[in-house]
Order: C-alpha cells, then structure tokens, then sequence
C-alpha cells in the first residue's frame, strides 16, 4: 500500500515537471526580438538626417550598411542560441525529473530500512496512554501547588520536578527544584537535583547556575555522593583531570562497605584513568556487587586472538543477561550489561537494558548519582 502512494506521488511530480516542456513555445521577449527593431529605427532616423540634409548620401549609405549587418548578425545569433537553450535546457529538466526519484528510491534501499516495520499505531497506545496520563498527573499537581496559599509543601514540587525531569521537560523540573531551592527546609539533595536539572537542560554542561547549586549542597553535606560527582564533571569540564579523578577517588575511599553508587563511581573514574594514563580502581566487593569475570576468565581471554577474544566476551555478556532474566531487581547488573553492550556497539540492546535500570532507579534514593549516568548514557545512545 505504501510503495503504491510512494509511486504515484512520484509520477505527479514527474508530470509537473514535464508538463510545461510539452506546452508550446514560449512568447516571452528575447534580445534577438528587441534589437532589430532598435536598428530598424536607426535606419529611419537615418532617412531623416539625410533629408534634413545633415548628412550626405555617401554617408547614409555607409551607415545603412553597417546597420544591415549589425541586424543580420544579432538574429543569427539569438536564434543558435535560442535553439541550444531550448534544447539543452529541456534535456537538462526531463533528465532530472526522471533520474531524481530513481536514485532516491535507490538511496533509501540501500541505505534505508525499508523491511523494517514500524510500530503500529496501536501498539504505541499503552505507551501513548501512560504518557498522558503522567502528563495530566503532573498538570493537577502543579495547580494544586500553585493554588495554595501557603505555596504547597516542599516535598510536591520535590514530586513535580522528578516527575518533569523523567519526563524530559528539564527546564520545568529546575523552576519546580528552585521553589524549594529558596526555603529554609532546603536540604542537600535538593541542591543537588537542581544541579543535575540545570545540567540536563544545558546539554550535560556544569553552567555556573549549575555549579552554584553543587557548592550549596556539599555545604549541606559533604558526604553527598550525587554532589560530589557533579562537582568532578565541573572539573573535567573545565580540563582538570587529576582534581575530578581525586575528587571520585576520595570520595569512594570514605566508604566502608559497599553501596550501590559506588558502580557510577567505578565507571566514571576508571574511564578518566584510562584517558589520562591515571590508576584504574576496583569497585568493592558486597552482597549487591554484580559479580565479574573472575582471574582465570582474565588470563584466558588475555591468550586468545581478537576474533576469539570478542566470541569470550560476547559468551560472558550473554550469560550476564540470562541471569538478569531470573534476577530482574539487579540494578547494577543491568547497567553493567548495558555498559558492555555500549562496548560491544550493540546501541539498542544498551538502551534496553539502560531503560531496565532506570525503572529500578525509581525505588532509589533522589541522591544516587546513578539517575544521572543513566541519563547521560541515554542520551548519547539516543534513547
């Protein structure tokens, strides 16, 4: 049904392209119309010197001749160039109106997707129905709080601000996260929420709006791993490397045990490491730690050639994804089989598995700096 609506849009481009080539020709006025007939009028003018006596026959004769040329060779070269015109200009259209859709249609198959099939209509319409219903939740929301005389408790713009974030109106979720901003009950994680609001909306930049809210919330607490984490990307920003990567570094070191966070805490600073030539880190071990390849996993893939290398990896990340089938609530592990399926170059499986991670995140902490690497890796993924 598609390719038929695609085939006769394209002959009705075709026929209004051609139909004026097959009209008569043209009436329109072209220099060799006009300038005879100035060098006709001369001829006149001429006749009428001599009569006046102006000039003699000799000269009227020499001038008419002159002129006679003149006219001859301007029609002879208005009409060749009138006829290659016409000619080249018409093959030039009919040309381009037949091969133009040809190679498109010879683009998009070899480049496009045309046996991929879309989504239908109405298998977008759970996806279509939670989204407005989020939307019209938001919407009350948001006028109960305005509405009320005493400006609506801290923790429903809280609410709204994550709400607008998930929905990716980031500009919305700061003017919500700075109503609490300004009153007294502020606490670290709203600092720090905000910060991370105003950084999405400036495309992942640390902006001074930005940095301000980070330095209030590590004045509220300085153990705030959300906070600090903002403040290493500020660093990185701003091209000093060794301050964000001690500044991770140090603040994983406070830990005595494991907790969840500290996976971000991981991949961010092995990932300065590895561009600055700065010691890699191990993430601690505990009862939540996903577990990983083990010494002899190393070593044997460290023996292999490239092809079987990659066919050793690829075994490993197929059997982490099968365990998370049976263990769906591991956060980590999901974001450790997206980040190798990012390795792998496999974007849509990382944003499945992204997309795992960040339901999960929901039953976390508004402060775990895990929300905002999974939102950047989205957004790089285009998810």
């Amino acid at each position: 049904m598609i390719w038929g609506i695609f085939g006769l849009l394209t002959l009705l481009a075709i026929g209004i392209v051609l139909y004026p080539l097959l009209l008569s020709k043209s009436n329109t006025l072209t220099r060799g119309d006009a300038v005879p007939a100035i060098l006709a009028d001369q001829m006149r003018e001429i006749q009428r010197d001599m009569d006046r006596g102006l000039i003699s026959e000799h000269e009227a004769q020499a001038a008419r001749l002159e002129i006679k040329k003149r006219i001859l060779a301007t029609t002879r070269n208005s009409e060749e160039k009138a006829g290659s015109s016409r000619s080249g200009g018409r093959v030039t259209l009919v040309v381009a109106a037949v091969l133009a859709p040809v190679i498109a249609a010879g683009y998009y198959l070899t480049m496009g997707s045309p046996e991929v099939p879309s989504m239908a209509f109405a298998a977008r319409a759970e996806e279509r129905a939670q989204t407005d219903e989020v939307t019209a939740l938001a919407i009350q929301l948001r006028e109960r709080l305005v509405s009320d005389p005493t400006g609506g408790p801290s923790e429903g713009w809280m609410l709204l601000g994550q709400t607008y974030q998930r929905m990716g109106r980031t500009v919305d979720a700061v003017k919500a996260f700075e109503v609490v901003a300004k009153r007294e009950d502020a606490t670290s994680a709203t600092f720090s929420m905000l910060a991370e609001a105003v950084a999405v909306a400036n495309d992942g930049v640390v902006i001074p709006r930005a940095k301000l809210a980070i330095d209030r919330a590590l004045e509220l607490d300085p153990s705030n791993p959300a906070a600090t984490y903002f403040e290493s990307l500020y660093h990185l920003q701003k091209e000093e490397t060794r301050k964000a990567y001690d500044l991770l570094v140090s603040r994983l070191n406070q830990e005595k045990t494991f907790v969840p966070w500290m996976e971000t805490y991981v991949l961010q600073i092995n990932r300065i490491a590895a561009a600055a030539d700065l010691p890699v880190v191990n993430l601690p071990s505990g009862p939540t730690s996903p577990p990983g390849p083990s010494a002899a996993d190393v070593a044997t893939a460290s023996e292999m050639n490239d092809a079987d290398r990659a066919e050793f990896i690829r075994s490993m990340v197929s059997r982490l994804a099968e365990r998370l089938e049976d263990e769906p609530d591991d956060l980590d592990g999901w974001m450790r089989l997206a980040n190798a399926y990012t390795v792998l170059e496999e974007p849509d499986r990382a944003v499945e598995a992204y997309r795992k991670a960040e339901a999960l995140l929901e039953q976390q902490p508004a402060s775990d700096p895990r929300r905002a690497a999974v939102r950047a890796a989205l957004e790089r993924l285009g998810g």
